[in-house]
């Protein structure tokens, strides 16, 4: 598998707002679904070596996905990076990455999949409110709302008192404002660089970072097998993480963010079927509040976009 530069570093040049948030729409969705896949990946080398060392050869394995777009066509590219001295917002963008990656590899090997996912959606909050503050972005109140009636479906799923609160879950707190900190950098990152040029570089720099952790737990040097179940997780995270960037690249984060929702069924389908993980009638209730909220912010969206293109003179 090879990842285009073609399809993934040329945008097209869409006017309208509501094509860009169509497009930016099904990025997201297909992230989701590589997510979504990907995580369960990740489960199970889980049970084959310590979540650090996943996060390491997870990271590895992306970053000589990706070496040969970047020694080629996208050499000049990463080569501005550097000359232009714009390293800086990349090493924490990393920093942030790899505190996420930890915290999540980590949860996701202690908590069911369908579980884990639905705590991880506090981040369109984390998301939502550091975009308002830091990046400047105006948040409407429907966004606002759709991000609160995506809480109020974790809750549901969660029902606090149902299970005891752990460590994973300390871990999943942990992921959730580290993620949202690493989307509104990626956010940042993509007025200026595409979607290769950002994943090439957290690869760069994530993978001599979390090789220090990792050597301090119990190393269990992979199988051949295992050496190719983990280059394939590589390859399918990094299609996720280029498809998010690149939502993020064609509209606001705040508006992308609710379609991260899909990761949920996406993930409890495919959790039953590798791990026969189910979640219970109380789960798909709030399951379906999530996807409610971010279909309803797809619709308000989209309207807003045909209004502005109405609006504006031929």
């Amino acid at each position: 598998m090879t990842v285009s530069a073609s399809s993934m570093d040329a945008a097209p040049r869409l006017r309208r707002p509501s094509n860009r948030l169509l497009l930016g729409a099904g990025f997201m969705l297909l992230s989701a679904l590589l997510f979504g896949i990907g995580n369960t990946a990740v489960r199970w080398a889980s049970t084959v070596m310590d979540p650090l060392e996943v996060v390491f050869f997870r990271n590895l394995f992306s970053l000589l996905w990706m070496l040969p777009w970047a020694l080629t066509a996208g050499a000049p590219a990463c080569r501005a990076v550097l000359a232009e001295r714009r390293l800086g917002p990349y090493v924490t963008r990393a920093l942030t990455s790899l505190c996420a990656m930890s915290a999540w590899f980590y949860a996701i090997s202690q908590i069911p999949l369908p579980t884990a996912t639905a705590v991880s959606f506090a981040i369109p909050l984390f998301v939502a409110a550091g975009a308002a503050v830091l990046l400047g972005e105006r948040v409407r109140l429907r966004r606002w709302a759709a991000v609160c009636a995506g809480l109020i479906g974790v809750i549901i799923v969660l029902r606090p008192g149902a299970a005891p609160i752990n460590l994973a879950f300390l871990a999943l707190v942990i992921h959730c404002v580290a993620a949202a900190g690493t989307v509104l950098q990626m956010r940042l990152l993509s007025r200026k660089d595409s979607s290769p040029v950002i994943v090439t570089f957290l690869g760069l720099l994530v993978t001599p970072m979390a090789l220090v952790p990792a050597l301090f737990v119990c190393w269990t040097w992979p199988s051949l097998g295992t050496l190719g179940w983990l280059a394939l997780l590589g390859g399918i995270l990094t299609l996720g993480q280029l498809a998010m960037t690149k939502a993020l690249s064609l509209a606001e984060s705040s508006a992308m963010m609710p379609y991260d929702y899909a990761r949920l069924p996406f993930t409890a389908i495919v959790a039953w079927i590798v791990f026969g993980q189910t979640m219970d009638l109380w789960g798909w209730v709030g399951a379906l509040v999530i996807a409610g909220s971010a279909l309803y912010t797809m619709h308000c969206d989209a309207a807003d976009g045909r209004k502005m293109a109405r609006s504006k003179p031929n």
